[in-house]
């Protein structure tokens, strides 16, 4: 299995579909992993040389517990990026993978082309993040369970999804949770994105509970020079509800003209 070193983190990753292909990075949601792409793959692969990782403390990816920072993951995934390969790439990223994906995006403009940022945000509560935080320190990943399920997924979810990922929250490490936690908590993208250069997309669900269009998706569009919209009918992890609307969004904004 490949896993790239990165300081203290071993990042685990996947190269799939074409070699020659546009590079496509696909980064997770906090409590989920890369599996959370898994629907989409069946419509990028033959597009597209694909590039999933474990965001640290998820998945198979482990590294030292503490607060990590959004600097800290966006360096993540450039590592991995150079260790598969990929030089110069585009990047969609869920909810805190969309956050990832914008921070990599300012730190080194020269590497990503273009950003499909999916039902994320560049502000979230500081405070109501520092409490979810505390309760896990109390209360084990049980604690937030039912919050995250309940801003994870739409009445459009199957039962099948809904217990899958439920399952997935309740068995990972609380403190990679936290870790990543905090890196929401304390992220100062909002006064940053304007000097966003590269081709952006921004990818709201209507269903969203967590990150929806206002308050969120819109701020994004106002502050990110020339991004453009798309509206699926989705909950938060819109990759496991609208996998083909998302997947053509994909194909279309992230192949070159």
């Amino acid at each position: 299995m490949p896993f790239t070193a990165f300081y203290d983190a071993q990042l685990y990753w996947k190269r799939e579909g074409r070699d020659q292909a546009p590079g496509l990075v696909l980064l997770n949601s906090i409590g989920t992993d890369m599996d959370l792409w898994e629907p989409v793959l069946p419509f990028l692969r033959d597009r597209f040389a694909l590039l999933r990782i474990d965001t640290r403390g998820h998945g198979a990816s482990t590294a030292y517990p503490g607060d990590w920072s959004l600097a800290q993951l966006a360096d993540d995934v450039l590592s991995v990026a150079t260790a598969a390969g990929l030089d110069r790439f585009a990047v969609a990223g869920v909810s805190l993978g969309g956050m990832i994906a914008m921070e990599a995006a300012l730190r080194a403009p020269q590497r990503v082309e273009r950003l499909a940022l999916v039902c994320t945000s560049a502000t979230m509560d500081a405070a109501a993040w520092n409490d979810r935080i505390a309760t896990i320190k109390a209360k084990g990943m049980g604690g937030i369970a039912d919050l995250a399920m309940g801003r994870f997924l739409s009445d459009l979810a199957e039962p099948a999804i809904r217990e899958t990922v439920r399952r997935q929250l309740l068995s990972m490490d609380p403190a990679g949770y936290n870790g990543c936690a905090a890196a929401i908590r304390d992220m100062n993208l909002i006064s940053r994105i304007t000097a966003i250069a590269c081709l952006t997309l921004v990818v709201t669900g209507s269903r969203d509970a967590s990150t929806p269009f206002t308050g969120h998706g819109e701020h994004l569009l106002s502050a990110i020079p020339g991004a453009a919209h798309l509206d699926l009918d989705a909950g938060h992890l819109a990759p496991l509800e609208a996998a083909k609307p998302l997947a053509d969004g994909l194909i279309s904004f992230c192949t070159p003209a």
